[in-house]
Parts: structure tokens; sequence; C-alpha cells
């Protein structure tokens, strides 16, 4: 439709309108600021009744005190936490052409003192147009459905090994997290390199301490990053406790990564096997990349082990959680992956991740009460209203869709598992904004892995459910939040062979 000049006015003054209606920023509502210690004091033990480790819990305890949208001088970084998704979705729109977060700088000051070996502090902490050369170059073998689909026949082979080597007839295990990180490490080596690290084998195995190496380097990076995150003026000019154990962390998976990639770089044997596009690795393919060089590819690889392997298992962990306390879901998953897997040693092609209707909602429901993260991080590129109140260009904003999906307000019954409100056609399905399920954010700047992070879990759903049923024998489970949602408890499961 055509915009007159006359329009056009009308438009630009209703907007000027709208933002000189809108409340002032300092008159949005939060805890009282103290001196030096701004908010933080609300952190503090006997003092504060906020946690760090169970922000969910902190953020209900915002939400119902302050309402919507809450102000928080966090020691001289304001941020606003946003609650509602009308607002998350106002959020998204005023990212601008490189949305910017404040998130892993410790990382990035690892790297960064560190030249010689990265160009950057990394795809999760950079921002701006050095950012876009990272993120538009990386994701090329990621992006499109049909590139992904290529990592499926190994996939599905790792899936159905590790089912056969830790499961096999049916056992009951009462701390399934430490199996299902070997997964999902296997999982990501194997689509980084092209070849099995050999996560299964006997832990008196040879590779066995790197692959121990690995999952306990990743979980303890992770678990310093939101804390590092909120005390940068200390370790930026000393290093703590904290950022030496990350320090030490990084530089384990950095060591890791480089023989790997030494090894693939000094490869000058003509008589290995030529590969193809079914067996190239996105190493492979980014070692070709003539927008990146060797220092970019270590930077990336390394990232996507730091976020690759606990995001994955402790998905996997919820998804069994739900799926073992609740019989009615667990008989319509069997009835789905029967039908789409007809054998026990069946592979998951793409055509039945194409029509596994029910798996899909198990996952997406999992997504909604046990998202990887509380919420996303993003500074506004624009003056923004949000909730009434103007919030200027720069502000740091934490959306916190974990609480939002947890909301009656939001959705029914919100803390009841139930996949059919994700299938159309069900008296069961809820049409809610899109701006209220975002495990892995949301526009240019969503997770880069998604797709093939989706595919995997799709896989393991089928998998499971056609196999085994499943009983639960722990406790109930909630979630901390170091940085990424992590079960509170004992994964405890026993897997009776179907």
């Amino acid at each position: 439709m055509e915009v007159t000049k006359r329009g056009l006015k009308q438009l630009i003054s209703s907007a000027i309108q709208a933002d000189v209606s809108a409340k002032p920023f300092e008159c949005i509502p939060g805890p009282k600021s103290l001196p030096i210690l701004g908010g933080l004091w609300k952190y503090l033990p006997l003092i504060g009744n906020y946690d760090l480790n169970r922000l969910h819990i902190t953020g209900y305890k915002m939400q119902e005190e302050y309402g919507s949208l809450v102000k928080q001088n966090m020691g001289g970084e304001v941020i606003v936490n946003v609650f509602d998704p009308s607002d998350i979705e106002q959020v998204y729109k005023s990212e601008g052409k490189f949305p910017a977060r404040r998130s892993h700088l410790a990382v990035a000051h690892y790297r960064l003192s560190r030249p010689h070996l990265y160009n950057t502090g990394g795809l999760l902490p950079t921002n701006g147009s050095e950012w876009w050369r990272l993120r538009s170059t990386f994701q090329k073998p990621l992006a499109r459905i049909q590139d992904v689909r290529l990592f499926l026949p190994s996939s599905d082979k790792i899936i159905g090994d590790f089912l056969t080597t830790f499961i096999g007839e049916g056992v009951v295990i009462y701390d399934f997290l430490p199996h299902i990180s070997r997964l999902n490490l296997e999982l990501t080596w194997s689509a980084l390199f092209g070849e099995r690290l050999g996560s299964f084998h006997s832990t008196q195995s040879n590779c066995d301490s790197i692959v121990a190496g690995l999952i306990e380097a990743t979980e303890i990076a992770n678990s310093c990053i939101l804390r590092t995150d909120m005390t940068e003026t200390i370790w930026s000019k000393m290093k703590t406790p904290i950022y030496k154990k990350l320090e030490k962390s990084l530089s384990f998976i950095e060591c890791v990564v480089d023989k790997q990639l030494n090894k693939i770089t000094t490869v000058t044997d003509e008589s290995a096997p030529k590969k193809t596009e079914e067996t190239i690795s996105l190493v492979d393919k980014y070692l070709k990349f003539e927008e990146s060089d060797l220092k970019d590819v270590r930077g990336m690889v390394s990232d996507l082990i730091l976020g690759g392997i606990d995001t994955t298992s402790y998905t996997s962990c919820f998804i069994l959680y739900h799926i073992s306390r609740n019989k009615f879901v667990q008989e319509r998953l069997k009835a789905e992956a029967l039908k789409l897997l007809p054998n026990a040693n069946s592979p998951v092609s793409p055509s039945v991740l194409n029509e596994a209707i029910y798996s899909r909602a198990i996952l997406k429901e999992t997504f909604r009460l046990n998202p990887i993260a509380t919420g996303i991080s993003r500074n506004l590129d624009q003056d923004t209203t949000l909730s009434g109140y103007l919030v200027p260009k720069g502000t740091l904003i934490i959306t916190h869709n974990l609480v939002a999906c947890r909301l009656e307000k939001n959705f029914k019954d919100p803390l009841t598992f139930l996949p059919e409100r994700w299938i159309r056609g069900s008296k069961d399905y809820c049409n809610v904004s899109p701006y209220l399920v975002l495990p892995f954010s949301h526009g240019i700047r969503t997770c880069i892995a998604r797709r093939l992070a989706e595919q995997n879990l799709l896989s393991f759903i089928l998998k499971v459910g056609r196999n085994y049923s499943l009983e639960w024998k722990g406790s109930q489970l909630d979630v901390v939040t170091p940085i990424i949602c992590k079960p509170d408890n004992h994964v405890a499961i026993a897997f009776k062979s179907i």
C-alpha cells in the first residue's frame, strides 16, 4: 500500500506521541539500589532473597513483586528484565542489523589475550560486523535442513550404539546424566570431525581421559560464565579463582581441538579415501572457507563443543524425565515410533523425522517447561517502549521466557506436561505468542546449530520410544541455572526393552 507524504507525517507524529506518552525509564520499578553494590545485595546470603543458581525462581519473585518489567542496577550495569511476550517481541524487533548481547565476557577476554591462536573472542561474545562475519561464514553448512540431514545417518548409528552400550535389554540407571553427556559429546565430535571419538568405550581405554576431560571442562566453563559476566570489573584486572577455573577449562578444550585440527591440516596421504558430500565434516568445510582462517575455525570449533554438549544433554534428561512420568504420553510416543520404525534397528530417516508429529510435540513441550536457558540477553539498538515505559537505546535486556511459559495467563495448567498443546486439531491445542517458547533464541542470532540439535533430539526420542518403556525412579526435578538450565537432581530412570 502506497504511503502518502501526509500519511507518513501522521505515522511519524503518532510514533513521537507514543514516545512522549511513555513513562520515563527512571520510573521502571525494581529493587532498591545501594551504593557500590547497586542491586547485587539482593543476591547476597542472609541479606537478599535472590539466587543466581535459581534464576527462574528469582524471576518469579521479581515478576510478582514488581510486575512485567523490572529494572536492576547490577553494580553499575543497568538491566531491564522482561516477562511479557509482547515486550519480548518488541525486544527482538529492536535488536538491529547486528543483534548485540553481553555474555561470555571472560571467554572473550581469554581468547583476545591469545592473538596467536584467535582473531576474535568467538561467536558467542562477539558483536557488530565482526560477529556477522563469523556467523555468515560458519552457518553455511548448518542453515539449510537438507544440509543438516547429511549428518543423520551417522547420528542415527551413534544413538543406536549408545542405547546398546548403556541400556541394552533394560536397566535401572540412577544417574543418567554422565552417560547422556557421552552421547552428546560423541554426536558433536562426529559432526565436527567426521569420525568417532570413542566416548562409549570402557573407562579404562586410552581415549577416556580426553572424553572425561572434555565433559568436565565444558561443564566447569559453563558454570563459570554467568558469575564472571556479573563480576567483570574484578577478573578483568586480576585473575580471580573462578576466572582461573574458566581459563583452565578453556585451555583444555583448546588443546584437544588444536591436536585434532593439526591432525587434519597435516594429512598428506594421497591414498586416503576421498570424502563425499555425505561424509565430509563441518571442519572439512570450515577449512575451505576463504572468509575465515585457522584461528577463526579454532574458535568456532571450541564454541560448538562448549555449547553443544551440556545443552543437548540437559534437554535429553528433561525429555526422559517427562516421558517416564507420563504413561499416556509414553504410549502415544510408542505408537508413533513403532509405526515409523517397524524394527528395533530401523534407521531414523528424513521421511521419518517429517512424520514424527508427536515426537516433535514432546520436544516442544519440553522446551516450554525446561528450555536450554531461562531467556536471552540483548542490547537495544533503538529507543523502545516496553510495558508503557521508554527504554533507551543500548539498555541491556534480559527476557524471562522460562518464567513466562510457566504462567497461567499464558498457558492453561502451565506446569502440566502436555504435548497435545502443539498438535493442531487436538482439543488441547493452544495458539500462543510465538515469542514465548524460544529455546534457541530468535532471528538472525538464533543458535547456529539449532537444526542439528533438534534433529539429534528427535532421533533420540524416537529410538528410546521405539525400544523401551520407562519408569521414573527419582525425585521431582527442577533446574539450577549456572548459565544453562541443568537438572537439579539425579536423573534416575528404569528402562525396560519393549
